[in-house]
């Protein structure tokens, strides 16, 4: 659709995803390009990863297993409402273009990308807890607990993403979703931008300080020689720890990345919106608009990926939880082509976050029977 003559332009494109794909076209690709990628992965990874976290073997004794397994279900809500989001921005389908459905998405979209942040660093302070304050594990770090904090974040972060159904609104001359004109767009600003920058920047350095503690406190362990001898010989503290900086450095990378060239687009804003076409190609306001349209949907599709990809951080750096998978892929041993794969004597294992005598570990195994595949 390509207009020359002289008017309003969000009248000349109708759907707005139409303006950007004339002028903005790179921007439009990679929306159309990576996210099937992530869905597809996410959709797969996600349902196996919280089947296996909320699993009795994992969850029994290990809080950590339930912060995991409801982030994996968290993290799969929010692929399918971004696929809704990308087919009404990028693709052009009304998906939420009504007076309703407008204000009720934009709430459902923005509660899973808080809790999904939240729960991470749910999980990250009960690690603290369990390896630097041991004593203080079995009545902080304990299935009950998890599930009553897990319900707090969840309605937190429903009671926070609920101000999103006042910010926006359907606006029928543009036929768009976009921020609500009778509120006043400085609270509008400084909201999205205060609770962007609490939630997305503060809470995964918040991770990131919490985790290195963990870290310190793992490694003057191992240098006393206080690690269990149940470990195996490269322990499992290295490799829970991998999975502990895999999972926190991805999510700081993505979240913070997303988030400042999101509060970035309030220093490129659209030029006059009554040039023609050949006028907007050779303004400068309107050509660093687009750019940044550009840079910015490339930047947020990217950091999309850590919603759908952390099955197979797991699967890369633990031991356990790729036992876990490949038991799932043989459907309990049934598959004796796939069932090679495993060892003949499985065992029953459980984490645990603190050895005998109430020393600090990392996770590790606890056997309490062995059973035949």
């Amino acid at each position: 659709m390509n207009f020359t003559n002289q008017s309003y332009i969000f009248e000349r494109y109708r759907p707005i995803t139409s303006m950007f794909e004339e002028f903005s076209p790179v921007g439009v690709m990679a929306e159309k390009i990576l996210p099937p990628v992530w869905y597809i992965a996410g959709f797969i990874g996600n349902p196996i990863s919280a089947f296996i976290w909320l699993g009795q073997r994992m969850r029994r004794n290990n809080s950590s297993a339930v912060y995991l397994g409801f982030l994996s279900l968290t993290d799969m809500i929010f692929l399918i409402l971004n696929l809704m989001y990308l087919l009404h921005t990028t693709w052009g389908y009304k998906v939420y273009n009504d007076h309703v459905s407008c204000e009720i998405f934009l709430l459902a979209y923005y509660v899973p990308q808080y809790l999904s942040t939240f729960l991470v660093m749910g999980f990250t302070v009960e690690r603290y807890v369990a390896v630097c304050h041991p004593f203080m594990k079995e009545k902080w770090c304990t299935v009950r607990k998890a599930l009553i904090i897990i319900l707090f974040l969840s309605t937190f972060s429903f009671l926070l993403a609920s101000a999103h159904s006042y910010l926006w609104a359907y606006h029928t001359d543009m036929d768009v979703c976009s921020h609500r004109q009778n509120v006043d767009s400085d609270f509008i600003t400084w909201w999205i931008l205060i609770t962007d920058v609490a939630v997305f920047v503060l809470v995964p350095v918040i991770v990131l300080i919490f985790n290195v503690m963990v870290i310190r406190e793992i490694s003057k362990i191992s240098k006393n020689n206080v690690v269990h001898r149940q470990q195996n010989r490269r322990g499992n503290g290295v490799t829970s720890t991998v999975t502990l900086l895999a999972v926190s450095f991805y999510l700081i990378l993505t979240q913070i990345s997303a988030t400042v060239v999101g509060l970035l687009h309030q220093a490129f804003p659209f030029g006059d919106p009554f040039m023609s076409d050949e006028d907007i190609r050779k303004d400068q306001t309107w050509s660093r608009f687009f750019t940044f349209q550009d840079v910015r949907k490339v930047v947020e599709v990217i950091c999309l990926s850590h919603y759908a990809i952390y099955f197979f951080i797991y699967c890369a750096t633990g031991k356990h939880f790729q036992k876990e998978v490949l038991y799932l892929l043989t459907l309990q041993g049934r598959l004796p082509f796939l069932a090679t794969m495993l060892s003949t004597k499985r065992r029953k294992e459980h984490y645990t976050m603190v050895s005998t005598n109430g020393c600090a570990v990392s996770e590790m195994y606890t056997t309490n029977m062995s059973t035949t595949i």
